[in-house]
């Protein structure tokens, strides 16, 4: 490699130097056009009908405040669009693998924020999603991390990094079944939760227009 070539790199941000790995491409929205930091998106399963529709906030066990992140079982709901960002970086371009902070268009009233954590649930024994921090989920263990977006079946699938260690899982789905109305989002080791994004912009402008 040409020492110019060299200088030129080591001036390019981490995110950028991942776009060079073959395995590495920018991230897109059902409709070909790539996904940016700021922007909001609704989450939706790759595949229609039984997979169910958007993700949404719910309370769950003991919480007065919904800060659990489920998935609707209905394929028409659209749920609650999110924003990315990377941290440090603003606006920056989202490959897969870039570190990526999620949180939701929309913040409860009740909670600090709509940022996604992970929490453990104590009484299903399980690492969910969630909002906010430990405000928001007393008694229970939470973790700080980010995000990134991975190429995977029909569409991606989003994993979680915890901070300060090694350890990245995916994020899947977990029906507990008891009245919460959805299936909430789980770190797994298992079947990842296959997604695509669609712009919420445009989705709702034409609903405008129509209606």
């Amino acid at each position: 490699m040409k020492p110019t070539l060299l200088l030129s790199l080591s001036f390019l941000p981490l995110f950028a130097l991942l776009a060079l790995s073959e395995d590495v491409e920018q991230v897109v929205d059902i409709s070909g056009n790539p996904i940016f930091p700021g922007g909001t998106y609704y989450i939706m399963p790759s595949t229609w009908g039984a997979a169910g529709g958007g993700l949404k906030l719910g309370r769950t066990g003991n919480s007065n405040c919904p800060v659990t992140v489920l998935q609707d079982y209905s394929e028409i709901f659209r749920g609650t669009p999110v924003k990315f960002s990377i941290p440090g970086i603003s606006p920056g371009i989202i490959f897969t693998g870039t570190p990526l902070e999620i949180e939701f268009a929309e913040k409860p009233y009740c909670a600090e924020s709509s940022k996604w954590v992970a929490f453990v649930d104590n009484e299903i024994q399980k690492a969910c999603v969630g909002i906010g921090g430990p405000e928001g989920h007393p008694g229970q263990q939470t973790f700080s991390g980010t995000f990134s977006i991975q190429k995977y079946k029909f569409g991606y699938k989003l994993v979680f990094c915890i901070t300060g260690s090694g350890t990245c899982l995916d994020i899947g789905r977990f029906d507990a079944k008891n009245g919460e109305g959805g299936r909430r989002l789980n770190l797994t080791e298992h079947e990842a939760f296959d997604i695509v994004f669609i712009e919420a912009s445009k989705v709702d402008g034409i609903i405008k227009s129509v209606v």
